[in-house]
């Protein structure tokens, strides 16, 4: 009954789109959306394929919960430096079925022509992509590929943020910093729960613009809190009962661990030619549980017309987490074995095949298949009974805009 509750709004908000129902409330209010309508399976049900920090995903049947969601914007300018704009964004993410959630929420500021200034809940500018990651159309990919973007589940923070842009000849600079605190939700496939965290949060990035070319760097911190996790718990209880109570605090997150995480980024789309890559860091500046990690993807296609066939290539290494584990540990062999299972690091590619076919205004269509090698339990493919075989994933969809 969800589906087609979550299809019909789709289908609706579609129709809402080729009417042109763009701008209500005369020149102050303006509402506008986006939206995916799209199905997916993978070939197995011996892994489960998701997006970042989702629950359900695919594992050998059809779903409309992988991409589809939907996103409707308003922002009212009250004059010509005082706006507000409140976003709502419905998807499948922590829960097995979809919520409605409060994305954005801010009031902006425009200090000049240069600067702008917004308070309440904003983006975190962690990825090249951050602005617009759940807008699908905005997208030449079905989703931003998991290993990389499953290095960071922070996507806004409640807080405030500075936005600065200048030219220099032809090249516009654009640069944002953001102080707040994060607030979510956290999946744990383990024992399939939800947990909330909690991090108070600080970043920047650095953006410039040349003609075809668009480069990003940014920079995030965070401490990050999770409260009642229940399995780590556990294991820190009992590394304390045992003898090795500092390993058991400097595994847990019941205290906040401050993370950091780097990302360089590039897009293009020049003749018809159309680029896009990144490289992402998660470093741990605290003992912690997580595993340090470098992530990287490259996509390429070439626009034939209104449509656009692409092809990407997607890599994960977890390098482990900075926590030695203690060599006497080693007399307690299954305990010792399952502390060395968490610290490890782990490791998972992807190749994307996919076309994006431009087929109306402000709508396009797209099918995708991905291939998933996972080498480790470690890495994003959960229930995994097919480390080192891979998993393929199809799917295809709607992208809309209104």
């Amino acid at each position: 009954m969800k589906h087609t509750l979550l299809v019909a709004a789709l289908l609706g908000t579609f129709a809402m789109a080729n009417a042109g129902a763009a701008t209500l409330g005369g020149d102050q209010l303006t509402i506008s959306g986006f939206g995916t309508l799209a199905a997916a399976k993978s070939n197995t049900e011996e892994a489960r394929f998701t997006r970042a920090n989702q629950r359900e995903g695919t594992a050998g049947t059809n779903t409309f919960g992988l991409d589809s969601n939907l996103g409707l914007q308003a922002t009212y300018s009250f004059d010509d430096k005082l706006s507000a704009t409140t976003q709502i964004l419905s998807r499948k993410a922590t829960g097995d079925s979809f919520t409605t959630e409060l994305a954005w929420a801010f009031v902006k500021y425009k200090v000049s022509d240069e600067v702008a200034v917004r308070v309440g809940r904003v983006v975190v500018p962690s990825f090249l992509i951050s602005d617009y990651q759940n807008v699908g159309y905005a997208n030449t990919m079905m989703r931003p590929p998991i290993e990389m973007y499953g290095q960071n589940i922070i996507e806004t923070a409640d807080g405030a943020d500075v936005n600065w842009q200048h030219r220099f000849g032809d090249t516009n600079v654009t640069a944002q910093a953001v102080i707040g605190i994060a607030r979510g939700k956290t999946y744990v496939a383990t024992n399939q729960s939800e947990l909330r965290y909690q991090a108070p949060t600080a970043g920047f990035a650095v953006s410039a613009e040349h003609g075809p070319v668009t480069l990003r760097f940014a920079h995030v911190q965070a401490k990050l809190e999770v409260n009642d996790a229940v399995i780590i718990e556990s294991l820190s209880n009992t590394l304390a009962a045992v003898g090795f109570r500092q390993l058991g605090e400097d595994i847990g997150v019941g205290q906040a661990k401050r993370l950091a995480f780097t990302s360089f980024g590039m897009l293009a789309d020049w003749n018809n030619i159309v680029v896009q890559a990144e490289y992402g860091m998660r470093r741990a500046k605290e003992p912690v549980y997580l595993s340090d990690s470098n992530a990287w993807y490259a996509m390429a296609g070439y626009r034939f017309g209104k449509v656009l066939p692409y092809y990407a290539h997607a890599k994960y290494d977890g390098k482990g987490s900075v926590i030695q584990t203690p060599a006497a540990l080693a007399r307690i062999p299954a305990l010792y074995a399952g502390v060395k299972g968490l610290l490890a690091g782990g490791d998972q590619a992807s190749d994307i095949v996919g076309v994006r076919w431009d087929f109306a205004k402000s709508a396009a269509l797209k099918v995708q298949v991905d291939h998933v090698k996972s080498g480790s339990s470690n890495g994003f493919l959960r229930d995994e009974k097919v480390a080192g075989k891979g998993v393929t994933v199809v799917a295809a969809g709607v992208d809309f805009v209104f």
